[in-house]
């Protein structure tokens, strides 16, 4: 079970008095603090742990944020981002003693350059909306993290967040070129801009992962992308999980790139099916999804390597989208798997990655573990890039059953670091992954990163309690 550090009575005692000074920041309505609404923001998406905060923000303009965060740091204060919610990796639940500071309000796009290929947010726009606002002008915004349709921005900035798409158009780091940022001090920052490269440290590098534990993120301008001439996806079934990787590495290895490249098995074939109707195949024990772009003649010859790449590994189907109806219906599928699974089951959704070469062994050694605590598990995951998300069923009602998820959705994430790969690839550390940090990083990696992070937040006020060990100290 993961452990929550005791909260400050003497701010708890305070509760009131704190109440009364941020209401007076903040314009009407911005700021909740009664028993049933801080219901509402107890947890996020790893709904398995919940703390109620001591009352959240809701601030507007990224001059409200920073009088919040100036206030917090002068009487010591906790304080925890909040995008929409969505962080599968604990990342935003709060803590007693703390504020949650919440970006929902501040959700305009301000700014598009179609000439540099530029939009400017703020950082409680959602991911999809970006692309919704410049599809008609033939752009879009790459990551498309399954969550796009609610998740924000600003949370995508914190985990890094990646999608279907990574593959190709890469995770959110590589999509971001500046940032408007609030200190823990007040103080606001503008790294990079709508240029490429800034000079100096990379400090948008720095920020772009670092789960606000270094600032809030106010404002974030992205790259845009110029829509494909055509577009093409694929299904492929295979009657072993092994061959459905090794295919994936065939692939990979044969240096072709496409869009996007899944992976789903035969329990998150049948629970999408179920759900969505996408016209899966039921009778394999493996799917993969591929989808290619670029002009037809383009997509004709890269789907025709693919497909002989994977036919080395015995597909028992291969079929092509015909038209676009059909392509959206085989992404309805895949988008809706984690929402269908849990119709049916509670889940706990990892997040490990691994080398291509290594998914055949991984997956094999994925169906031992989870047999091994009695349990089930539904694969689905951004194979091109080894992004597992193995959800791992269980039923919350029954008495030791989280705990055994939990134990083994670890041994997951350390054979993931055992095979070369590491904790984590879209959905960050969070509380979840938080105490594996040793198994992947020396002490002295550990020591470096946090003196990183406590040059931006010298109290440890911002999102606590995360990503690093509740045992571990600064070095001197």
């Amino acid at each position: 079970m993961i452990q929550f550090p005791s909260p400050n009575k003497e701010i708890i005692d305070r509760r009131l008095d704190i109440i009364q000074d941020l209401a007076a920041l903040l314009p009407g309505e911005s700021l909740i603090h009664t028993k049933e609404e801080l219901k509402a923001y107890d947890t996020d998406a790893l709904t398995a742990y919940r703390r109620v905060p001591l009352a959240v923000a809701l601030p507007t303009k990224t001059e409200e944020v920073a009088a919040v965060l100036a206030y917090c740091n002068r009487y010591g204060v906790k304080v925890v981002a909040r995008g929409a919610g969505t962080s599968l990796a604990g990342g935003a639940i709060p803590q007693e003693d703390a504020i949650v500071v919440g970006l929902s309000k501040m959700s305009r796009l301000l700014d598009v350059n179609y000439r540099n290929r530029t939009a400017r947010v703020q950082a409680g726009m959602t991911n999809l909306s970006i692309s919704d606002a410049v599809g008609s002008d033939g752009f879009f915004y790459a990551p498309d993290p399954s969550s796009q349709l609610a998740c924000s921005i600003g949370g995508n900035i914190g985990m890094n967040s990646g999608g279907a798409h990574c593959l190709k158009y890469g995770v959110t780091t590589n999509n971001l070129l500046g940032v408007k940022m609030v200190l823990i001090d007040g103080t606001v920052l503008d790294i990079g801009g709508e240029h490429l490269d800034a000079a100096g440290y990379d400090l948008l590098g720095l920020v772009c992962g670092s789960e606000g534990q270094l600032g809030i993120v106010t404002e974030a301008t992205v790259r845009i992308v110029r829509a494909a001439e055509q577009v093409r996806a694929a299904l492929m079934g295979f009657d072993s999980a092994e061959a459905a990787g090794a295919a994936v590495a065939e692939i990979i290895a044969a240096g072709i790139i496409p869009v996007a490249l899944e992976y789903m098995d035969r329990t998150a074939i049948q629970i999408s099916e179920n759900y969505a109707k996408a016209g899966y195949p039921l009778d394999v024990e493996a799917m993969l999804i591929v989808e290619v772009e670029g002009t037809e003649e383009e997509n004709d010859a890269t789907l025709r390597e693919i497909i002989n790449s994977a036919s080395k590994h015995g597909p028992r189907n291969v079929r092509v989208a015909q038209n676009s109806v059909e392509r959206n219906a085989i992404w309805k599928g895949r988008k809706a798997t984690f929402g269908a699974t849990g119709r049916i089951s509670d889940y706990i959704c990892m997040d490990g990655t691994i080398p291509t070469t290594q998914l055949p062994y991984v997956l094999r050694r994925t169906s031992e573990i989870i047999a091994s605590y009695g349990l089930r598990v539904a694969n689905v995951f951004h194979a091109g890039d080894g992004n597992l998300h193995p959800l791992i069923l269980f039923d919350i009602n029954q008495p030791g059953e989280m705990e055994k998820a939990e134990a083994a959705g670890e041994e997951l994430l350390k054979l993931c670091v055992e095979v070369g790969g590491c904790l984590t690839g879209e959905h960050g550390v969070g509380i979840e992954k938080r105490d594996l940090m040793h198994f992947q990083y020396s002490a002295v990696d550990l020591n470096q990163q946090m003196r990183a992070r406590a040059a931006f937040d010298p109290a440890w006020l911002l999102n606590p309690a995360k990503v690093f060990p509740l045992t571990a100290r600064i070095a001197a």
